[in-house]
């Protein structure tokens, strides 16, 4: 019996071990995707921003054409 118990434990322990291994190999790849979502919103509001300021560049522009045209 002490022999299946000491097998037993010895099991447990590796368990843990691949355990512990899997959960750190995780908390990694679940890091890293939070990262790289960061950076894809990032460069998402960027290329908006920018597309955002040209358009209101251009509305300013074709107002102040407007504006100044004689009728």
């Amino acid at each position: 019996m002490a022999n299946r118990s000491k097998k037993r434990t010895e099991a447990e322990a590796q368990f843990k071990k691949t355990q512990k291994a899997q959960r750190a190999t995780d908390g990694t790849q679940a890091m890293s995707e939070y990262v790289a979502a960061g950076h894809a919103v990032r460069a998402k509001t960027a290329r908006l921003r920018e597309l955002r300021l040209a358009k209101e560049a251009v509305d300013k522009e074709a107002e102040s054409k407007r504006v100044t045209k004689p009728k």
